[in-house]
């Protein structure tokens, strides 16, 4: 819920809510890497179990352990680990009988069961699986490769041979250069090349006395991708056997034109398919469609949808459409969301169908990622409690899914439809957060332009005293199409910047998901207008609190958060800023076009070619008004990535320079080994005090 903006409102809350608690303590940086990392839950088929996945730093020698553990749904019984530290486990899925889990470790696919049985290799490829799925009578598994597609229509024995010599081959040879002949050779943190991922299917043979696996068959050979290379077509089930096990129906991205083309379709293989003529079932939409689920029953077939072709940021609806066994549509899709548009704007983010009837779906809402459900002329919103929920799955009357906020990392936890139970399962972090000072959040509410108010985020430090003066952190998210959330973050998360002795403000501007697709698409081609002029009205909020000191602003942000701190730098908001960071930012929109990834997003938020809209991508490019720098000297780290391919290296290199050459004062941190995220636990140590260090220096922490 909103919060009003006013100073004697905020005041007498903060004063409520701040007192110090009894003997804990503000989180510190080895604290936040001792957070369990809670992930991937399936729930079982009889409903009775949930198997999910936890991930453990160890910041000593910069490594982390995956394993698998399962819980029971009656919250009855402690959670268990069911794979060894040695041994990780990753992405379970139940068997149809509930008998088995298959997981991804080593490089193939392995079973166990609840027991923790020895696990048994069913799956392997030189090139390595992943994503493993079953069919429905359990027979067969159909998992993601990605292979040379020059060798994907030979036998499989003949082909892993060759794609094993040749990635040998590359890995031995002195000689490390790469060839490209066609665009989308690189993608987030990785050049992609000439492969493709492919899906495989095997049957599963449980006998461990068996002399030899059986050998996968390719079922989308040629020169084109079976699965998402841009996550934001991803929705986590992207591929699924037909109800009767003799097709798979994938999201595929564009035959054509994939670095500029958001066109996704969902297409259909027989399980013995040798052709690499893939058969479309959405030909119809020229926007992407994603995440194929078969109904309960086997007589539907439902999946996201986007109308505007190009646009990333679309609203996603769910369609469903009749279907036979086999996966042939039998009726023309229908849109069952699209009717919910204009009172909730639930731009579906994931989606499972319900074991009671009709869909259960996320969708961002003001700051949070609600649970939602449907199944006729109306849409339940359902109560988890805590801010954001997610990677939903459901058997029988229950559902089972992640959810966190600011002051909670994810959690498996159930909700039952038969008596409204809820219930938190995997307790991965009660003992370590029983240690810590977590102060609860508060949303609030800033007048903006276009008689809209933009939704605010604030954290308050521990030992909070509204009747001194603190320090401010204005966070600017990443997307921009997207929000801060109430969850938890192993990234930016507002919890440990608050506990270095900061007030941390995140607004939601122009652009933010969650606030109707409108509020949304308002940023398109605008990203200096009203965005900045939102973000321009929080910080004159910000300012008014009687327990802020001016005098030490900060502001930071990655990504489109980075580009909005390059904005601030060059226009006259920047003296109002003791100092910026900016992460992995965009600083010339002309030179990003032409070395940044996926060109849709560049070519829809500017309105075409770069010169055809020569204009546009000047128009809100810093680089543009980078003197203004050498005027305001706002203070600037900067922190870009080499093997960054979204905001590419040379964005931080032109502006440090620029910074430079003015002489303003300014630090470049650069990590050779990572790309868009900095992942690596001792890298992450290491950009958390670099950071701090920076804020420490120019806007000091703790109340005066």
């Amino acid at each position: 819920m909103r919060i009003a903006r006013s100073v004697a409102v905020v005041a007498l809350v903060v004063l409520a809510s701040r007192l110090p608690a009894a003997d804990k303590r503000p989180m510190t940086l080895d604290d936040f890497f001792a957070v369990k990392r809670v992930a991937a839950p399936q729930i079982s088929p009889d409903g009775k179990h949930v198997a999910y996945q936890v991930t453990t730093v160890d910041l000593a020698k910069n490594k982390s352990a995956t394993a698998l553990w399962v819980a029971a749904t009656d919250g009855k019984g402690e959670p268990k680990q069911l794979t060894a530290k040695d041994f990780p486990g990753r992405e379970p899925r139940w068997s149809p009988d509930g008998k088995w889990i298959l997981f991804e470790s080593r490089g193939g696919l392995y079973v166990t069961d609840l027991a923790g049985k020895e696990p048994l290799l069913v799956a392997q490829i030189s090139t390595g699986a992943s994503h493993g799925i079953w069919s429905p009578d359990g027979k067969s598994i159909a998992f993601v490769s990605g292979v040379y597609p020059e060798f994907s229509e030979k036998p499989f024995a003949e082909s892993d041979k060759l794609n094993k010599e040749k990635e040998d081959e590359i890995a031995k040879s002195p000689v490390k250069a790469k060839t490209f002949t066609k665009l989308f050779y690189r993608h987030w943190v990785e050049y992609t090349g000439d492969k493709r991922q492919h899906l495989f299917v095997i049957e599963v043979n449980f006998d461990p006395a068996r002399k030899a696996l059986p050998e996968p068959r390719n079922v989308t050979p040629g020169d084109r991708d079976a699965f998402p290379t841009s996550s934001t077509f991803d929705s986590g089930d992207n591929f699924t056997f037909t109800p009767d096990g003799t097709h798979l129906v994938f999201t595929a991205p564009p035959a054509e034109g994939e670095a500029w083309s958001t066109n996704y379709d969902l297409c259909r293989v027989s399980v013995t398919n040798t052709s690499t003529k893939w058969e479309a079932l959405t030909k119809d939409n020229k926007a992407a469609d994603s995440g194929p689920k078969f109904s309960l029953n086997g007589k539907g077939l439902s999946w996201r949808a986007q109308k505007r072709a190009g646009y990333e940021a679309d609203r996603w609806d769910i369609m469903v459409a009749t279907c036979k066994a086999d996966g042939t549509l039998t009726e023309k899709p229908k849109n069952v969301t699209e009717a919910f548009a204009d009172s909730l704007s639930p731009s579906v983010n994931e989606f499972i169908w319900s074991p009671l009837g009709g869909w259960l779906f996320t969708s961002d809402s003001e700051g949070t990622q609600r649970l939602y459900g449907t199944n006729g002329p109306a849409i339940v919103t359902y109560d988890t409690k805590l801010g954001s929920v997610g990677s939903i799955t459901g058997a029988g009357e229950r559902v089972a899914f992640l959810k966190s906020s600011f002051a909670s990392p994810a959690e498996v936890a159930t909700l039952s439809f038969k008596d409204g139970s809820d219930g938190d399962l995997s307790h991965a972090d009660n003992a370590l957060l029983a240690q810590l000072e977590l102060p609860k959040s508060e949303s609030v509410a800033v007048p903006v332009e276009g008689d809209a108010k933009m939704q605010m985020w604030v954290q308050y430090p521990p030992g909070f005293d509204a009747k001194k003066k603190w320090p401010v952190v204005y966070l600017v998210h990443g997307g921009p199409q997207s929000a801060w959330r109430d969850g938890w973050s192993y990234r930016w998360n507002p919890q440990l910047w608050a506990a270095q002795g900061y007030v941390v403000v995140m607004p939601n501007p122009r652009g933010s998901v969650g606030f109707g697709q409108k509020f949304t698409d308002e940023i398109t081609g605008d990203w200096g207008g009203r965005c900045y002029r939102d973000l321009v009205a929080g910080l004159n909020d910000v300012e008014k609190w009687p327990f802020v000191d001016k005098n030490r602003i900060a502001a930071a942000g990655g990504s489109f958060g980075g580009y909005m701190m390059n904005w601030f730098a060059v226009n006259d908001v920047a003296p109002r800023f003791k100092c910026l960071v900016t992460h992995c930012s965009v600083w010339n929109f002309e030179s990003m076009w032409g070395t940044t990834d996926e060109l849709w997003f560049d070519e829809w938020e500017h309105g075409g070619l770069p010169w055809e809209k020569p204009q546009k991508y000047a128009e809100f490019s810093p680089h543009k008004k980078a003197g203004n720098m050498g005027k305001y000297k706002t203070p600037m780290l900067i922190i870009h990535n080499d093997l960054d391919f979204r905001c590419p290296i040379g964005q931080g290199h032109e502006l440090f320079t620029a910074l430079q050459r003015q002489r303003v004062p300014s630090r470049f941190v650069n990590f050779p080994d990572e790309g868009h995220w900095v992942l690596k636990p001792q890298n992450s140590a290491h950009w958390h005090k670099e950071i701090f260090a920076w804020l420490k220096k120019y806007a000091p922490p703790g109340a005066r």
